[in-house]
């Protein structure tokens, strides 16, 4: 799809120094080339001699002038509740809102690791806070700096090359250095840079829009922490614009609206049992109950930068891996099992 393709601008810029004189050389029109370097000019509405002029100038491919894909799509993590409920939009902000002592900084650091895995190239905008979890984040994070000089000549030295990942405090948007940051990257921009947004002070925790807008919310939840379920996402006010698009194929989102529902239930039946026990709710409410119980309990996961600590090995599950699981419990195909038996791991066994 034409929204799909993009112009590897720090290619162009880089083999083109004077890319302005160059394109009136070759014949083309300097506003033109000027456009489709901000993107104000679609690729796909591009002249196929135009691109090819380009190509020339820079002396590469058309393969590698163009970037493909990079329109809206999720980032996989390996996460089972960030992939269901509240995926990560390529190229988008990620807002993480929580108090203090819930583990953002960790799941932070534990998504840092898990995209530097996955090849991305992780950057931290580092406050100089002495948060609790901060050490994890310098640890998985191949790059920190603390100035946005210093941020902006790191990401256009890598961009070209590799998918940016940048973790960024709250800070940064009241002081506009964020906005100022995305501008002046606007003119060198080429491969998309995910933002993931935490806020150090846990100062925006009950204000409705805590960064402006965001392409995925995670909120973490003060009751799944106290059973000591982690990750803490609130599984129902965490979502994704990835979701409410519908850029998910059919059954990621059926699974993830069959999920939501069931939880959503399950929170619901959660006082009425504390209060008066299963016993007086009606049957087909248990059996919601109990399912509810049994996902929610699947859905907390070992992570890698915790193994220190939990002396369990982290776990990556595709997101193939999760749905499937997902729908073994929503069917009922896991009813005879108890949820214990689905707490803090990865897969569940095949039974025959």
């Amino acid at each position: 799809m034409d929204e799909d393709l993009q112009l590897n601008v720090p290619l162009l810029r880089r083999r083109v120094p004077n890319l302005t004189t160059a394109a009136r050389t070759a014949g083309l029109r300097a506003a033109t080339v000027s456009n489709l370097c901000t993107g104000k000019i679609p690729i796909g509405r591009a002249e196929v001699k135009t691109l090819v002029a380009l190509a020339t100038l820079a002396g590469c491919s058309l393969d590698e002038l163009i970037i493909r894909g990079s329109g809206i799509r999720m980032i996989e993590t390996g996460i089972k509740a960030l992939d269901l409920l509240a995926p990560v939009v390529r190229g988008g902000t990620v807002g993480f809102v929580a108090h203090p002592n819930m583990g953002q900084l960790v799941l932070l650091a534990e998504f840092m690791l898990r995209l530097r895995k996955r090849g991305f190239a992780t950057v931290f905008w580092n406050p100089g806070s002495d948060a609790p979890g901060m050490n994890h984040i310098l640890a998985q994070t191949e790059f920190h700096h603390s100035t946005r000089e210093e941020i902006y000549e790191r990401i256009v030295s890598l961009r070209d090359e590799k998918d940016v990942v940048l973790g960024v405090d709250r800070s940064t948007v009241l002081s506009g250095e964020l906005f100022s940051l995305r501008e002046s990257l606007k003119e060198v921009g080429a491969r998309p840079i995910t933002i993931a947004l935490v806020d150090m002070n846990c100062e925006v925790v009950d204000e409705q829009d805590a960064y402006g807008p965001l392409d995925t919310l995670w909120r973490f939840d003060a009751d799944l922490i106290s059973r000591s379920i982690y990750p803490a996402i609130d599984p129902i006010a965490s979502t994704s614009t990835v979701l409410e698009g519908a850029h998910l194929d059919a059954i990621h989102l059926t699974t993830q609206q069959r999920a939501r529902k069931l939880l959503r239930r399950y929170r619901e039946l959660r006082s009425l049992v504390a209060a008066h026990g299963l016993d007086k709710i009606s049957e087909a409410d248990t059996q919601l109950y109990k399912r509810g119980e049994r996902l929610e309990s699947f859905l907390a996961q070992p992570f890698f930068v915790a193994e220190p600590y939990t002396q369990k090995p982290g776990e990556w599950l595709s997101l193939y891996d999760t749905l499937e699981d997902v729908r073994r419990i929503l069917d009922g195909e896991m009813d005879t099992v108890e949820p214990s038996e689905l707490f803090f791991r990865g897969r569940l066994e095949v039974r025959a």
